[in-house]
């Protein structure tokens, strides 16, 4: 009978560690900050100004490294919920949006290794956020051509494969949409938006992952914009873990 007990004790030992595995994995992710910084002294070879870096750093600002090393500007980083890799903007490759070297995606392992390329046009793509199963990255782009007047370009935004295949618009209008990040169960993503009328006065929406059903959240004279939704350890592990304490963890946290 003590046997047995042993046993039980034992099988459900493991099954505690097997679904807190992935939480050890996040809580390791969430005990690094990535950031911008122009720290490294590299000067835009045609523009002449400090670039900006992709830098991360402890949770107490110790250890702080640049990993992306380029004499370009590198923007907008954004950790992969399981914390291994980072996607981010950079105006590295040479494609022109207008008079200006323009932005496209790029991905690369949290340690800064293995940089990629995942968009590649003439129009400005920026602000990469990873979904929270992992798959999909949303972002900003001007590729659509839509014209407003004296501003130039209207942006959009897109969502796209986490390896930059099957690219899908998800807003469409002459105004400007951007700075998209998703909601923890990857059903809706929030942004910025002039649609509104006023081209200095943002507000906040928010819509269905599929772009669909784009609701107004914020109504105000004054500027709102750069929306974050919050990922908690519980939240941004993909969906379907359902028969381990993480899954159980997941839906209670619902």
């Amino acid at each position: 009978m003590q046997r047995r007990d042993n046993l039980t004790h034992f099988i459900l030992a493991g099954v505690v560690v097997l679904g807190l595995t992935p939480l050890m994995v996040v809580v390791a992710a969430q005990a690094q900050i990535t950031f911008v910084s122009n720290r490294d002294g590299h000067v835009h070879p045609r523009l002449g100004w400090p670039t900006a870096e992709i830098y991360v750093m402890d949770a107490d600002g110790g250890n702080q490294q640049n990993l992306t090393n380029d004499p370009n500007d590198d923007w907008s980083p954004s950790w992969s919920p399981d914390g291994e890799r980072i996607v981010f903007s950079s105006n590295r490759d040479g494609n022109r949006d207008g008079n200006r070297n323009n932005y496209e995606i790029y991905v690369m392992d949290a340690d800064g290794n293995n940089q990629q390329r995942l968009t590649d046009n003439d129009f400005y793509d920026s602000a990469p956020s990873w979904s929270p199963d992992g798959k999909r990255i949303v972002f900003t782009s001007r590729r659509d051509g839509h014209f407003i007047g004296d501003f130039g370009l209207s942006s959009e935004i897109y969502v796209m494969d986490a390896d930059g295949k099957n690219t899908r618009r998800l807003t469409n209008n002459r105004k400007r949409d951007s700075s998209p990040s998703w909601s923890p169960d990857g059903k809706w993503i929030v942004f910025a938006s002039d649609r509104k009328g006023d081209d200095v006065n943002y507000e906040i929406y928010v819509m269905d992952a599929d772009g669909k059903n784009t609701r107004r959240l914020t109504n105000n004279p004054h500027y709102d914009s750069n929306p974050e939704w919050v990922n908690s350890p519980f939240s941004v592990f993909p969906v379907g873990k359902k028969f381990t304490v993480w899954g159980w963890l997941k839906q209670l946290n619902r």
